[in-house]
């Protein structure tokens, strides 16, 4: 008897009434490391266990680097801000340098709604993680640190003043410094205010 193929483990996973039983399904397809393994995880990412969803994500970031240009593609061509956001997730903890412009994009997309400013504060975070993994990366990537600081100095949301303040105190650059150093000078909100004293003292 042959193996299933992907789209049969897909079904299989996708009709299941436990997550012990989807869990099982979801090994099998992890074994079989190929091109339609990697697009039938991202599949999963929506899926309605939030473990499955979770086993995929890991799954897809032990696949890179060749999870990560159909992650991007699977990113441009969703219209669900929760998938996104968890693209963006695995992005930035793979921390390829392909994805850094998505990354850069998204910290400076306009938001409608609350997802889509979660989108934005993953973003940010990744950019951080990023560059903080690769330290001599940040005089090769000042669009980054600049939409940082544009993020950290000129954004309503202060959660995302946050994420950018957090960020760019992991990469610490001379610029990165200054504009943590202005932002306790003007920042308004008490929360962020604390999170950039703590840099400071750390």
């Amino acid at each position: 008897m042959s193996s299933p193929n992907s789209k049969q483990i897909i079904y299989q996973i996708r009709n299941t009434t436990t997550p012990t039983e989807a869990a099982l399904w979801l090994r099998i397809l992890v074994e079989n490391r190929t091109q339609s393994t990697i697009l039938a995880l991202i599949q999963l990412l929506d899926h309605h266990y939030t473990e499955i969803a979770s086993m995929s994500a890991q799954a897809l970031e032990q696949f890179a680097p060749d999870s990560v240009e159909p992650l991007i593609a699977a990113f441009d061509d969703s219209i669900d801000h929760g998938m996104q956001a968890r693209i963006v997730q695995i992005l930035a903890n793979v921390g390829d340098d392909r994805a850094l412009l998505l990354l850069i994009n998204m910290v400076g997309v306009e938001i409608a709604n609350h997802c889509q400013g979660n989108v934005r504060r993953i973003a940010a975070r990744g950019l951080g993680k990023m560059l903080r993994s690769h330290p001599s990366r940040c005089n090769h990537h000042s669009q980054a640190i600049d939409k940082l600081i544009w993020a950290l100095l000129h954004t309503e949301d202060w959660a995302l003043r946050y994420a950018a303040a957090v960020s760019l105190g992991e990469i610490a650059t001379d610029e990165a410094i200054n504009a943590l150093q202005q932002a306790l000078v003007q920042e308004n909100d008490r929360v962020v205010q604390q999170r950039i004293h703590l840099l400071f003292s750390t």
